[in-house]
């Protein structure tokens, strides 16, 4: 057979590829989206009730049993966690597709990864974005174990016994100082994480503007320790005496963030000078990313 016979004939359908793009800002347009970022990145244990769309009864989990990415607990009540170890290229797409499978469960389902592999639909409309009420923000409570995994008077058996005994293992103390800000006790250090809303360069100016006027800090014995990003946000991380009770830095914290709000102000009519600009420098020189 020549080469123009083996040509003839229909040609397969072929699937068109679907490209998956990375989502820098998963949380961008929700209000609660600092408090989103610090409960996945860094918070060990705290739960948040979810203002639905469409209604609906869901609670937010930092960590869900054996890192699932949802469950019902035998009495009923829907988890949805923040903190799995599987993600896409858009964590809000992931939580979302979560959160609709949440919605049809029952009692004792469990959700062990979320759905990161289904092709991206333009009408799918299960990010977070689609599902939430962007308005809202998020009343979290802190809890010093994971006994919330189980109904009251309940006990952990198996598999999830193991996994709640080395989940509180790995707790360090902490305490919520406002909306994206917590003390965080880490080993011998004590650290203030601020997951700040502002976009990155108007935040750094700002920040630089503070430090260039020595008023960055909380105070004495504190530090700017530099910074990450997380989820296209940026987090300042301050340095505090460990021997302080996490509720002393709550006066020093709202004081920081007038004094940093100020800045962010200034910055419409008065440019950096010369030494806010080094400062500035410096800053960006103590940057990490971590997501």
């Amino acid at each position: 057979m020549g080469k123009g016979a083996r040509k003839k004939g229909p040609k397969p359908d072929r699937k068109p590829k679907v490209r998956d793009v990375f989502v820098g800002q998963p949380f961008e347009g929700l209000a609660a989206e600092p408090e989103l970022i610090a409960l996945r990145e860094f918070v060990p244990s705290a739960t948040a009730k979810l203002t639905l769309a469409d209604g609906g009864d869901v609670t937010l989990g930092t960590v869900l049993p054996m890192a699932a990415a949802a469950f019902v607990r035998s009495d009923g009540e829907r988890f949805l966690g923040l903190q799995v170890q599987t993600r896409s290229s858009d964590i809000s797409r992931d939580l979302g597709r979560a959160l609709r499978w949440l919605l049809e469960a029952g009692p004792g389902d469990v959700l062990s990864v979320p759905d990161t592999t289904s092709p991206t639909d333009p009408d799918e409309h299960n990010r977070l974005q689609d599902l939430l009420v962007p308005s809202a923000e998020l009343e979290v409570a802190l809890h010093t174990d994971f006994a919330w995994w189980l109904p009251e008077d309940a006990d952990a058996t198996g598999d999830v016994a193991v996994s709640l005994e080395r989940a509180n293992a790995a707790i360090m103390p902490t305490d919520r100082l406002g909306s994206g800000a917590y003390w965080v006790l880490a080993g011998e250090k004590a650290h203030l994480r601020w997951v700040r809303p502002e976009p990155e360069n108007l935040l750094l100016q700002a920040l630089a503007r503070l430090s260039a006027a020595g008023t960055l800090g909380l105070g004495e014995g504190t530090r700017y320790a530099g910074s990450f990003r997380a989820h296209g946000l940026l987090v300042p991380v301050w340095d505090l005496d460990p021997e302080a009770h996490a509720r002393e830095w709550a006066e020093p914290k709202d004081q920081l963030g007038a004094r940093l709000d100020e800045a962010l102000k200034s910055l419409d009519s008065e440019p950096l000078n010369a030494t806010e600009r080094r400062a500035r420098d410096g800053l960006i020189g103590r940057q990490l990313t971590i997501r």
